[in-house]
């Protein structure tokens, strides 16, 4: 592997050199090998720090963790000098990986999420060249795979074909914003900026200023006097909405995406949702799949968890889908997502399995739908933000995902019945379910506050009494 690696870096350096030297002009950067060679030189110093850093030390001993962690730093800072020197393709990566709190150790989040808010700045030359090079992208995987036979993400190349030109439309990315405000107008929470059409092309986008704190920064929100729990859940009921019911999806929810901000004079909080450039459009069968997915990993209902896995292409495989979609140990899975939160525990166990699933992850990413792979990456960047505000896998966020799947699924099939007495027969059942659920919710919150903890101590004397 190590001589087909230097061929091949021979070959890239020697085409650099003359494709440089015929163009004098040009900034090494314009070139997509020094990117590719930067990547892959980054990667190797990476994995040699590990492999020596560590090498002499007992594991599990306070100096083994120490070093752990000062190898963790090094390299995240490395990850993003990389991700700021080629920018393009590679900021977006590093914007989602500094999402992943739940995931990736906090040495790696912390260092990465810079890139959320200050990324750095680009020429219009030096975004002309992204288009080129994320377009060839295919190169890259190419190497790589020439390298490691056994890389199997090639689909990358077709998915970044088919989403840049569209995140690169600027007039696009305008009737997105207006959709999805007008899609969402219920949400009196919602803020989303209004586009200056007379002013905007396809190159060209002005559009309303709106600031304000982002979303996953809880010591922002502490100081402005802004309920963590109501964004969170405000949050949730967005995306709930936007994913199920009307399979139009915002696929960029990092958190210099989304921002909160309080309302001087109403006290009212309020989530500010930004960059319209991609969104997922959800076939109504696959959205169907996917609302009884979840509706029966709720309810721990293992059989239709692996019916509709299955259906949704996850194969064998469908108890690591389960766990990559609800990111819960397959315990916690069969035993009720909603049951308990998440312990410190499953938290290590998810991150070991992650590294150690590797291959199998790989394979069930090329079998899933397309659809699919945005609304994994959605799912990672809420997850990743519900960490930050220790939000997560919260009772509210499930009770909000029920209604908009049996809201979903009711519509769907009154849309698909011909009798009158059948659609009456709908609407009875998804009112009784919808009912069900707000009376869960009474039932939680009188649990959790202080007229139920007195109900409940009353009653229990009284049994006692008796």
């Amino acid at each position: 592997m190590a001589i087909r690696a230097l061929k091949l870096a021979s070959l890239a350096a020697a085409a650099s050199s003359i494709y440089l030297y015929g163009n004098k002009f040009m900034d090494p950067n314009d070139f997509g090998v020094v990117r590719v060679g930067r990547a892959i030189a980054t990667t190797a110093v990476i994995t040699y720090d590990y492999l020596t850093s560590l090498r002499n030390v007992p594991y599990g001993s306070e100096e083994y963790d120490f070093l752990k962690s000062q190898v963790h730093l090094r390299s995240a800072e490395r990850l993003r000098e990389l991700c700021c020197a080629n920018r393009g393709t590679f900021i977006k990566v590093g914007q989602h990986l500094g999402a992943l709190d739940y995931l990736l150790p906090e040495e790696y989040t912390r260092t990465l999420k810079v890139l959320h808010s200050q990324a750095p700045q680009s020429t219009r030359q030096e975004v002309e060249q992204v288009i080129r090079e994320d377009l060839g992208k295919e190169v890259l995987l190419l190497v790589v795979k020439q390298i490691f036979p056994d890389f199997e993400f090639m689909w990358l190349v077709e998915e970044a074909k088919k989403n840049l030109p569209l995140e690169l439309d600027f007039l696009n990315e305008g009737r997105n914003a207006e959709k999805v405000a007008q899609m969402l107008k219920n949400f009196d929470f919602l803020k989303v900026p209004r586009i200056y059409w007379e002013l905007s092309t396809r190159r060209v986008l002005l559009m309303e200023f709106m600031e304000g704190g982002q979303v996953n920064d809880k010591a922002y929100m502490e100081r402005n006097g802004i309920d963590v729990n109501e964004i969170s859940r405000n949050l949730g009921k967005l995306y709930s909405e936007m994913i199920f019911v009307n399979g139009f999806v915002h696929c960029d929810p990092h958190p210099g995406n989304v921002l909160v901000k309080k309302c001087p004079n109403s006290g009212k909080a309020y989530i500010i949702l930004l960059d319209h450039g991609l969104y997922q459009v959800l076939s109504e069968s696959f959205r169907m799949d996917y609302c009884r997915l979840w509706q029966a990993l709720i309810k721990a209902d293992m059989k239709r968890v692996q019916k509709y896995s299955q259906r949704l292409g996850a194969g064998e495989l469908y108890p690591l889908f389960a766990c990559m979609l609800t990111a819960r140990s397959w315990e916690s899975v069969n035993r009720g997502i909603d049951q308990s939160p998440v312990s410190a525990s499953e938290d290590v166990e998810i991150r070991s399995n992650a590294a150690a699933y590797l291959p199998q992850i790989t394979q069930l990413l090329n079998n899933v739908p397309r659809q699919m792979l945005l609304l994994l990456k959605t799912n990672d960047l809420l997850r990743g933000i519900e960490s930050a505000l220790h939000t997560r896998a919260s009772a509210s966020s499930f009770l909000n995902m029920s209604r908009c799947c049996v809201r979903a699924v009711s519509t769907y099939q009154r849309s698909k019945s011909r009798s009158l007495y059948r659609r009456v027969h709908i609407s009875l059942t998804e009112a009784l379910s919808l009912w069900q659920i707000n009376l869960y919710e009474l039932f939680l919150w009188l649990k959790g506050s202080r007229l139920g903890n007195w109900v409940i101590a009353f009653l229990s004397r009284m049994h006692h009494s008796t």
